[in-house]
């Protein structure tokens, strides 16, 4: 009889999730450099370019592929044949694992995982608890899947319950712009078809931990109903010209996956998941023989060519910069940052938003006044690091806050990643400001253009905290421009009609 032991289950869920901290698979690099490859769009080959470079460099590093290190989800599959040498339950064992994985002071991955949601929203600090579902099936082995969701993608998952006469390539299709960039394009859809809302949903979870395959396909040919809709997504989700990071482009999505399940003769339930440019999951299984052994991926995958600051480029000093010059920026242009910024997201935007109402002064003298606000929350440091890994994260989330952050506290811009909401769109264009994104995705590369950081406000929000980042050579790109013109609007539009002269 075969006999899991608590060590061995604990190590390997560790193990795993330190692997896809910094690792991505094969399949997802050869599916990036064939989309780098084939990209048309210069905003979007950039995007791509930094991506793979983030990639190779967290490969070497043993860093995070993103700041945004996920939410834990577990699939096992527990042969009803084995026996368990354990003082706890497989759930207590799954969070110990992730406690274990996210506290490795070798490579510590952020925390991000809130408990009392929606009350006090306390950060738990270790990022456990995890996602744990169990299937009993026949057999004496464990198999197991982990994945490390960010909540930029997990954020975008939807849920339709359609009637059966209706088209599910229509409402994908209807469904995908909607999504946005927030989910960090390229990357892969997940989609669920039948059984009930939760089955749905799950489904499309499950399908995203296979591996992309659809040049293969496409190659072979569809052998059923399914594998043609899959065929058919791929294509016609890409013809919608969203691009890398919805800068407008050929490959929007690497793959789509399905999966259906038997469902009531009145429902179709369609549930759909986008998994993000990080793509973190991986496989394992136990036989009782110890815990689980993980290759490492074949490091000559990745391309040659790396990303590096490009004298194309337009260099922009933020210690001397004059809000008039803002005006030549235009969208879709690469500019390289140098100098001081500012960081805060979703709770510092409310920290700041109180003291504007108690009539309270910002602490410890700092001044917002003509500053960059970067919308980040980084990864500790290790070793010889000023900051961990630390991309963008999704912009539209502070778009609540735009109007007082620049007309109250009269900051120059704001950086982070996917679109803006139209009203914010006006603001920028009323206060002839800017919005400019660092690609999601790219969290490893984007730290090393940061050469100073301290915190300056609220370090009891931890990753949240206000940081005073000193950057030089930062890469962004401009996504809304002081006229109010927008790269998310503007390259879909364009790619979209490229695509369908095709």
């Amino acid at each position: 009889m075969t006999i899991i032991t608590k060590q061995d289950f604990i190590t390997s869920i560790t193990s795993a999730l330190q692997y896809i901290s910094y690792y991505h698979s094969e399949d997802f690099i050869s599916a990036m450099k064939l989309a780098y490859e084939k990209e048309k769009s210069a905003p979007a080959k950039d995007a791509i370019l930094q991506i793979l470079t983030s990639s190779k460099m967290s490969a070497f590093g043993h860093r995070p592929l993103c700041q945004d290190t996920g939410i834990v989800t577990v699939f096992i599959r527990q042969g009803m044949n084995l026996r368990w040498d354990t003082d706890q339950t497989v759930e207590e064992m799954v969070n110990e694992g992730v406690r274990q994985a996210y506290l490795d002071t070798s490579n510590p991955l952020r925390a991000s995982i809130v408990s009392d949601p929606a009350g006090k929203r306390m950060n738990t600090k270790d990022n456990a608890p995890a996602i744990t579902h169990v299937s009993l099936v026949q057999g004496d082995t464990l198999e197991v899947s982990v994945a490390a969701k960010g909540g930029g993608s997990e954020n975008k998952a939807s849920l339709k319950m359609l009637n059966p006469s209706d088209s599910i390539t229509d409402y994908i299709l209807d469904t995908v712009p909607k999504m946005g960039a927030g989910w960090c394009p390229p990357g892969v859809l997940g989609i669920g078809i039948g059984g009930t809302a939760d089955k749905a949903m799950l489904l499309a979870k499950e399908s995203l931990f296979e591996p992309i395959n659809i040049q293969n396909l496409i190659i072979r040919g569809p052998n059923n109903r399914l594998e043609e809709l899959r065929i058919e997504l791929y294509e016609k989700v890409n013809q919608l010209g969203i691009g890398a990071q919805g800068l407008g482009g050929l490959t929007t999505v690497l793959d789509v996956k399905i999966r259906d399940y038997p469902t009531h003769a009145a429902s179709l339930p369609i549930a759909i998941i986008p998994n993000c440019a990080a793509n973190r999951h991986i496989h394992f299984s136990l036989n009782g023989t110890g815990s689980a052994t993980l290759k490492a991926p074949d490091l000559s995958l990745w391309p040659e060519k790396v990303w590096q600051p490009n004298e194309k480029f337009r260099k922009v000093n933020l210690n001397t910069l004059e809000k008039t010059a803002m005006c030549d920026w235009k969208i879709g242009e690469t500019l390289l940052l140098s100098g001081k910024i500012l960081t805060a997201r979703d709770a510092a935007h409310k920290k700041l938003e109180q003291l504007l109402d108690n009539k309270e002064p910002l602490p410890n003298n700092i001044d917002l006044t003509n500053k960059f606000i970067y919308y980040v929350g980084p990864v500790n440091p290790v070793r010889d690091e000023v900051v961990g890994p630390a991309g963008p994260t999704t912009a539209n989330r502070m778009d609540k806050y735009t109007k007082m952050m620049l007309e109250q506290y009269k900051i120059f811009g704001m950086i982070g990643k996917a679109e803006r909401g139209q009203d914010t769109i006006n603001l920028i264009k009323e206060n002839q400001s800017m919005y400019l994104i660092a690609v999601g995705g790219s969290a490893y590369l984007v730290s090393q253009a940061i050469k100073k950081a301290k915190v300056v406000a609220f370090p009891e929000l931890g990753m949240e905290a206000i940081y005073e980042f000193e950057v030089e050579n930062m890469p962004v790109t401009v996504a809304v421009d002081t006229f109010g013109n927008s790269i998310h609007q503007e390259g879909m539009k364009q790619w979209q009609e490229v695509l369908l002269q095709k």
